[in-house]
């Protein structure tokens, strides 16, 4: 780093040491760009991007698509050129090598987990045991996701469009491949991955033929009384919701799961874990309750201090693949895959 400094200093030394040469210091090297920061959640999204493949490639064929959604839900400058234009939502695409195209498929809708996180391989078990059994899966990282920059983190829209990009993504993958069958769509998600899968069959009920809700987050207002002052602040962002829940109760409901209860309509399965220390237990309990108040049929099961907590069945114990199992079996009884899980 230090040759290109080196030899101008020396010009001027040989030139110092001849007659007439200039006394004055030589000008100093013109300053280089200050460096600039690394997007460090860039750089781990394109490297997981590439462990999509490692993972998956050997029994599926894996893809990163870009479609388009609804706008953003805030526009700062309404008037500027653009600033209508639907949002560009990037999504996985996943489908079994060896599945018979000549025949009508099922298709999952797999919704990521966390409020700014994205579609990551810490799933990839999940959804290989999902190709295994046949199932052709989506899933999008919708708006508010991390690892594509401040702008799109900041034009979350929890339970609001977040929702529609997660459904826009679903009617993307019927559109482009024939061979997926409409009327056998599923839809899964975890945390607040279950919170928009409940959702998007409360919104769209005719789309889905089942729903899995794990762990979901149901009850934004009582979640707020319980979540410290941080968790609460990226709810009253500027960018967000904008109002506390004290400011704002209606629309926090709005944006609740528990107060969508009469809309279902999908067969829905939910697991929830007493010892969730993330979606504390009350919140499905309270979902649970507004949907048998409701008159509605559901299934549902409350796992008690399973181990591993918020992530019980997630992970690779024997309990966390049994209660899988059962998920797997719910969806097949409507999805009909091509190897249902035993």
């Amino acid at each position: 780093m230090h040759r290109f400094l080196l030899l101008p200093l020396a010009a001027y030394t040989l030139m110092a040491q001849q007659p007439g040469a200039p006394t004055a210091a030589p000008a100093a090297p013109p300053a280089a760009a200050a460096p600039q920061p690394i997007d460090v959640d860039r750089v781990l999204k394109q490297v997981d991007d590439l462990m999509w493949h490692i993972k998956l490639g050997d029994i599926a064929e894996v893809d990163k698509v870009e479609y388009t959604s609804l706008p953003p839900a805030h526009i700062a400058n309404p008037k500027a050129t653009g600033a209508n234009n639907p949002l560009i939502i990037r999504a996985y695409t996943v489908i079994p090598k060896n599945l018979d195209r000549s025949k009508p498929q099922p298709l999952i809708v797999f919704a990521h987990q966390g409020i700014h996180a994205n579609s990551d391989t810490r799933d990839a078990h999940i959804f290989r045991e999902l190709v295994q059994q046949g199932y052709s899966i989506i899933s999008a990282d919708y708006r508010g996701s991390t690892g594509y920059g401040r702008g799109f983190y900041e034009q979350i829209d929890y339970g609001g469009r977040e929702v529609e990009d997660v459904y826009l993504g679903m009617q993307w993958m019927l559109d482009t491949y024939s061979f997926l069958d409409p009327k056998r769509v599923g839809i899964v998600g975890w945390s607040h991955g279950g919170l928009i899968a409940l959702m998007n069959i409360f919104q769209h009920p005719q789309a889905y033929a089942v729903a899995y809700a794990g762990v979901p987050a149901s009850d934004l207002v009582a979640r707020m009384g319980y979540e410290p002052e941080s968790y609460r602040a990226l709810y009253s962002a500027p960018y967000h919701i904008g109002k506390s829940v004290r400011e704002d109760l209606a629309e926090y409901r709005k944006r609740s799961p528990v107060s969508h209860a009469k809309e279902l309509q999908t067969p829905l399965l939910i697991h929830t874990n007493t010892n969730d220390e993330d979606v504390n237990v009350l919140e499905v309990e309270h979902l649970i309750d507004a949907l048998k108040a409701e008159g509605k049929k559901f299934e549902y099961k409350i796992y008690q201090d399973a181990p591993g907590g918020h992530y019980f069945n997630r992970t690779d114990t024997k309990l966390a693949r049994e209660s899988r199992r059962e998920v797997y079996r719910f969806l097949a009884g409507y999805l009909h895959p091509a190897n249902p899980a035993n």
